[in-house]
């Protein structure tokens, strides 16, 4: 009988002993089938395997430095990225987490003000002044450097050389203008060839974006997180902006993705003001090769305002787990300073990083047939370090979903000044 207490005693002594031990591996960011990993093992999350998958991939090869370790490749969609690291961090737990992660530089700031404990700054891994100005404010919080900047969503203008050469007008009459002179010269180009500008989509305001950064501002104000709708000069030229492209009648109405890209594939219009993204689906009609040209984003008619802006990229954030010094040594080594391994993204997958010393590479300086032997990357590298930075900030998406309805209020007749005032009036609301 004291031989089977005893062995009870030290049955249950186990027990607990394990239970503690599974507790402190969770407390401390333990591993899981999808998650941080030990040293030897580093998770990586990111979404679409033909561009961010497809760049991890690349940096797995290049990578050249001393660690002993591999790197598991997670992909999941990006709003399911966004709902873990949410779900996770605000649970105080980092189990299940990745080492590496990438997140959308529209929704960085969110995360770093909510969890700045639970990622790894990289003040002292990257020298931020390697990269594009622009993507500095957005990957950074109080004085500490948290993202290694990865893609530029750089814009431009892209335009239908034939179509402008029947209205009278060459790629160089479109470089460097206003968006004024933007919509003069699409109504001419209209009435020469019946063909609208550009495609609108009154629902998607990725065209206010695009305008109001090239005069450095935003949604909010320099805290990230007051909405700066009502008295802001620059959005409210911006709405002005849009409507008299819709009163002009230049622009193609569109609802969603395949039709946005439809139009220009099928030649309905005479330009696409877009992220440099949006390369490789012009170039899918092969029958337009050296029919196209990318000048600058025409600019707000404002003082201060300059040619260049922004749509989209993503940047790596490190989590504040086990493994985060192996995971800042890859990062350090493949994204953060190995600029061969940003020319075979280029050339390989159409990616264009904001590493600036990329920039100097041959892949860089190639010359595409298609776009009339236009050295676009090299174009596209030139503007992307002329984009006015501007915070972020928290809430985009929130205050665009009510932007969206201020413009069709704006649209249908409503006073802009009213418009704005409604809007602000919902942004404090609904963000408290």
């Amino acid at each position: 009988m004291k031989k089977f207490y005893l062995m009870l005693v030290l049955l249950v002594g186990l027990a607990v002993l394990a239970a503690c031990s599974s507790g402190d591996e969770e407390a401390s960011g333990g591993s899981s089938a999808e998650g941080a990993g030990s040293a030897d093992t580093i998770t990586a999350w990111a979404w679409d395997p033909a561009f961010n998958i497809a760049a991890l991939e690349k940096a797995k090869e290049a990578y050249n430095g001393d660690g002993d370790f591999e790197v598991k490749i997670i992909e999941n969609a990006q709003d399911d990225i966004i709902q873990k690291l949410n779900t996770g961090l605000s649970s105080g737990t980092t189990k299940g987490m990745p080492n590496i992660v990438l997140i959308e530089d529209y929704r960085a700031q969110s995360f770093l003000q909510a969890y700045p404990d639970a990622f790894h700054p990289l003040t002292d891994v990257i020298n931020p002044e390697d990269f594009a100005d622009y993507k500095i404010a957005t990957t950074s919080h109080n004085g500490e450097q948290y993202g290694l900047p990865f893609d530029s969503g750089v814009a431009g203008l892209y335009v239908r050389t034939d179509y402008l050469e029947q209205a009278g007008y060459t790629a160089e009459d479109l470089t460097n203008i206003t968006w004024d002179e933007y919509i003069e010269i699409g109504k001419k180009v209209k009435e020469a060839t019946g063909k609208n500008m550009l495609t609108l989509d009154p629902n998607d305001l990725g065209q206010i974006r695009m305008m109001i950064q090239t005069n450095g501002s935003w949604y909010v104000k320099e805290d990230g997180s007051t909405p700066n709708l009502a008295g802001n000069e620059t959005l409210a030229k911006a709405f002005e902006t849009y409507k008299k492209m819709m009163d002009a009648d230049i622009g193609k109405i569109v609802s969603d993705w395949s039709q946005f890209v439809g139009a220009f594939n099928s030649g309905d219009v005479a330009s696409v003001p877009t992220g440099n993204w949006i390369t490789p689906s012009i170039k899918q009609e092969a029958e337009q090769s050296g029919k196209w040209a990318v000048v600058p984003m025409p600019r707000l008619d404002m003082e201060g305002a300059v040619n260049a802006s922004n749509l989209g990229g993503s940047s790596w954030y490190i989590l504040n787990v086990d493994g985060k010094e192996e995971a800042a040594d890859f990062m350090l080594n493949t994204f953060g300073s190995n600029a061969d391994l940003y020319q075979t993204l280029v050339k390989d997958i159409g990616a264009l990083g904001t590493y600036s010393a990329a920039a100097e590479g041959e892949a860089y300086a190639v010359e595409d047939e298609f776009f009339g032997g236009q050295q676009i990357i090299t174009d596209f590298s030139k503007w992307t370090d002329e984009i006015p930075g501007v915070n972020y900030g928290l809430h985009t998406y929130a205050i665009e979903d009510i932007l969206v309805t201020g413009m069709q209020d704006y649209l249908k007749g409503t006073e802009l000044t009213k418009v704005l005032e409604n809007v602000q009036g919902q942004a404090e609301a609904q963000l408290k």
